[in-house]
């Protein structure tokens, strides 16, 4: 795969683990994380990842998002090459192009609008401001956040955040999701409400998601569950 290029190809496969290892070390402990993990999700998976706090969840995610480089192992989109072989940059673009984040904190910029947040990952790419802003913006009105386009993020509540943070998401067209405890700061009537928006982003774009989440009956809405237990992998269903 020419790291300049999206990735997207026919291929089956979403995403692929290959024999990935990750281990950390403080102090004078080493603990590792991932032993040899490996994994394939297809494209248009629902894909739940579970597990107590503290056995790799989410690093896991970030190895999947390019956001941790494993210690040993490839992980390959699309079926193409090791995505680690791309140089920083390479890495980033496609990135960029074929990956979107949603993590439990909505980290999204005081200091501008909602919209203009929305719209950050399509300002990075270089896409002119006005093509931009109205993406954003159709996203955000899809997500019910119509009336909140120039609301700073403090001023939203913690739903509209992270449907905000959604929409920033979905700007560049992804394939893959990755959301790490999405709805871990709500409350159960929005965290309910923001399941069934997530789960419609699978059954109205086909997007793959993957989601690290200790909510049972999120997890049990998904496809594909997985949990992780002294560095291994293992499917539930």
């Amino acid at each position: 795969m020419n790291e300049n290029m999206t990735g997207k190809n026919n291929n089956d496969l979403a995403v692929s683990l290959n024999n990935v290892s990750k281990t950390f070390t403080a102090g004078d402990e080493t603990v590792k994380i991932l032993n040899e993990a490996n994994l394939e999700i297809k494209k248009g998976d629902t894909f739940a990842v579970t597990g107590e706090s503290g056995t790799g969840k989410s690093t896991l995610l970030h190895i999947i998002g390019t956001l941790l480089k494993p210690d040993s192992g490839q992980v390959r989109y699309f079926g193409d090459a090791d995505i680690y072989s791309f140089s920083d940059a390479g890495l980033a673009r496609f990135r960029n192009n074929n990956i979107g984040f949603v993590f439990q904190f909505h980290y999204l910029l005081n200091e501008f609008s909602c919209l203009e947040n929305a719209a950050m990952p399509l300002f990075i790419k270089g896409e002119p401001k006005e093509k931009a802003l109205k993406i954003a913006r159709d996203y955000l009105c899809e997500m019910g956040l119509e009336s909140r386009l120039n609301f700073k993020p403090y001023m939203l509540s913690g739903g509209e955040q992270q449907r905000a943070a959604i929409a920033r998401a979905l700007v560049c067209s992804p394939d893959v999701i990755l959301m790490d405890e999405p709805t871990g700061n709500l409350d159960p009537r929005h965290a309910g409400l923001l399941h069934s928006i997530i789960i419609d982003l699978n059954k109205k774009y086909g997007k793959t998601l993957v989601i690290v989440t200790h909510d049972k009956e999120f997890s049990n809405m998904m496809n594909r569950k997985i949990k992780i237990t002294a560095g291994i992998i293992q499917h539930i269903n």
